[in-house]
């Protein structure tokens, strides 16, 4: 099983909000997650993105992969500097 760090769509039209989740490669977007890591809110002007960064660094050390939206919010939020070439 791959397991991927990947957002989750949830929140009404036109007025979306993410989980950052740890889901299994193959499932679809609003699958069941193996594990819920935070939240995002692309539309709330501070304090857009809240995660356990705790459980992030276990699953990316486990060989979890971050899809390219999550590690470019982990980047912009200056979390997880260490395991970047994880996430390539």
């Amino acid at each position: 099983m791959v397991v991927r760090l990947r957002l989750q769509r949830k929140g009404k039209t036109k007025r979306p909000y993410y989980r950052v989740v740890a889901i299994d490669q193959r499932v679809k977007r609003d699958g069941k997650p193996i594990e819920v890591l935070g939240q995002y809110d692309p539309i709330a002007k501070d304090n857009k993105l809240n995660v356990d960064e705790g459980r992030i660094n276990y699953w990316l050390s486990v060989g979890a992969k971050a899809s390219e939206t999550v590690a470019a919010l982990m980047r912009k939020n200056k979390l997880n500097e260490n395991n970047d070439k994880s996430t390539q």
